[in-house]
């Protein structure tokens, strides 16, 4: 082996030079990082992602305060929403529903021109866009609070469809033209949609998946909110 500063020979092993003393660590050419499997649309969708979600922008205590009053009613709210049952008028009937009401209405009228399924499919799709459109304006404005309320909305929107996709086979709950849906059953969205696709015998089982991702999503964004007013608090 010839040393790569002063050419002396010698044996194979030490790490450096038994004449210049040099370390032969650095000639060694250094290899060039592995290139990531991810494409590159992907990896930097992820870093922007990371950047707005977890970059906690400063804010006041008192601004740190009303927000914190405001996720508590998030959390009071969440806790009654994830004991209502899947099956039944209970989450139909609070408030929060009215409020996703006309998200869903709206849903229906901006996909009635791709066709008759996704006219249907539109009201639920409409009522969960919106959150999500919440959720990226505020990561755009860097604001991951106000993100995590858009997540907080998603949830209890999901979990908002659920007895409504439960009802696809009994239909007994009442709609808004005010005949339920063994009356008007051509106005019960998750009737005609379950119906259709052959899937009608399994709607308490995606209704009980529309409920659990709910419930996930209402404790990831109270979580993600809270370590947000934590870190808010201490840097104000």
């Amino acid at each position: 082996m010839l040393c790569p500063r002063c050419g002396h020979a010698q044996v194979e092993g030490p790490e450096l030079c038994a004449r210049c003393g040099v370390y032969f660590a650095r000639f060694r050419p250094r290899r060039a990082p592995a290139p990531s499997s991810q494409p590159l649309w992907l990896a930097g969708s992820l870093a922007w992602l990371r950047e707005r979600m977890f970059e906690v922008p400063p804010c006041g205590r008192p601004g740190v305060a009303l927000r914190a009053f405001g996720w508590a009613l998030m959390a009071l709210w969440g806790w009654r929403l994830a004991r209502m049952p899947v099956a039944g008028p209970e989450a139909m009937n609070a408030f929060l529903h009215w409020i996703h009401i006309p998200f869903h209405e709206a849903g229906h009228l901006v996909f009635s021109p791709f066709g008759a399924f996704l006219h249907i499919l539109g009201g639920t799709l409409g009522q969960l866009l919106v959150p999500m459109i919440v959720i990226a304006a505020f990561l755009r404005q860097r604001d991951p609070f106000g993100a995590a309320l858009g997540g907080w909305w998603l949830g209890s929107s999901l979990i908002d469809c659920a007895p409504y996709i439960a009802d696809a086979r009994a239909r007994m709950l009442p709609l808004l033209s005010g005949a339920t849906g063994r009356e008007d059953w051509e106005g019960h969205d998750w009737y005609q949609l379950l119906s259709r696709t052959g899937h009608l015998k399994d709607d308490l089982l995606l209704a009980r998946c529309f409920w659990m991702a709910g419930a996930f999503l209402l404790v990831a964004a109270l979580a993600w909110g809270a370590w947000v007013l934590w870190r808010q608090w201490r840097r104000a």
